[in-house]
């Protein structure tokens, strides 16, 4: 079985949780997920099946985009309600004006300092296994881009306010300290509520299964039948298609001359990652457009 099963990840599961999973029930051991959730965070989870693995890293690089419940006048050292409390503060007067000036000031690239309860490493140690032993190490802020953020409501007459927002963000962006950080802004302590995954490489939460229909599909065979094509999660990659005699030189893993291609005179970007497909729209696999020598270059080949 090869291609993308979306999952929709259930809170208290861990993503590794989510894969062992679907290991037992598929009975297959190559599957890699494109992105951790906490385990607090419910939402999509695309999991790569098979061959389909070999694309984790592209999906990886798409835009994700979330729901999250903003809760003030509290502050985390996990920067999320499963932490323990490190600051308070009460009352808390802000405005609906004053949010929204608050999100749009983190509209485009941005820095970002990761949590200390984060995996990433530093000195080959991760930030969480430092954070468990009591330390707190200095961190590199990183940039990142948030697309585009909106409100979506809030309850400021509680004496913890909450703000719902929708975020869509680049790779590598964390949602807890952004909440921190829009906290920071309205010069209040913050901390992530809530939080849900509502896109990651392009699959929403309507072509998602839940754990339990994934488990009885496969028992009743109807299972395939809700795999996504591993190309369908990287259409962010533009589409090149070559004669069908040539698309067999390239599933050889040969390199292909640009002058096969029917697009070849809008190929004008060296370095590009494409999308290969012959004329009878099978995927032949990623590829790469070397204008030095004119050809297509074999990245991730995708044989039959």
């Amino acid at each position: 079985m090869d291609g993308i099963l979306a999952v929709w990840k259930p809170e208290g599961w861990t993503s590794h949780d989510v894969v062992a999973k679907v290991r037992r029930v598929l009975k297959m051991k190559r599957i890699g997920h494109t992105g951790t959730l906490d385990p607090m965070v419910t939402g999509v989870l695309p999991l790569c099946l098979g061959r389909a693995t070999r694309v984790v890293e592209y999906v990886q690089e798409r835009p994700k985009s979330y729901e999250a419940v903003l809760q003030l006048g509290i502050a985390t050292d996990t920067e999320d309600i499963t932490g323990t409390v490190i600051a308070r503060q009460s009352p808390i007067s802000v405005t609906e004006e004053d949010v929204r000036l608050a999100l749009s000031q983190f509209l485009g690239e941005i820095d970002q300092v990761p949590p200390m309860f984060s995996a990433v490493k530093v000195d080959g140690k991760r930030l969480y296994e430092l954070a468990r032993e009591g330390k707190t190490v200095e961190r590199k802020s990183r940039k990142v881009t948030i697309h585009q953020i909106d409100l979506i409501d809030t309850q400021l007459d509680l004496d913890q306010p909450q703000i719902s927002f929708s975020v869509v963000c680049s790779k590598g962006t964390y949602i807890r300290t952004l909440c921190v950080d829009i906290g920071k802004a309205l010069g209040v302590p913050a901390t992530m509520a809530h939080l849900t995954r509502t896109m990651s490489g392009g699959i929403t939460k309507e072509s998602c299964l839940t754990l339990e229909q994934i488990e009885q599909l496969q028992q009743s065979g109807e299972l395939s039948g809700h795999i996504i094509s591993a190309d369908e999660a990287i259409t962010h990659l533009d589409r090149v298609t070559i004669p069908e005699s040539f698309g067999k030189l390239a599933l050889q893993g040969q390199k292909v001359s640009l002058s096969h291609s029917v697009e070849h005179e809008a190929l004008t970007l060296d370095g590009q990652l494409i999308r290969l497909y012959n004329d009878q729209s099978s995927f032949l696999g990623i590829f790469q457009i070397d204008l030095n020598t004119n050809v297509f270059k074999p990245i991730k080949v995708f044989s039959a």
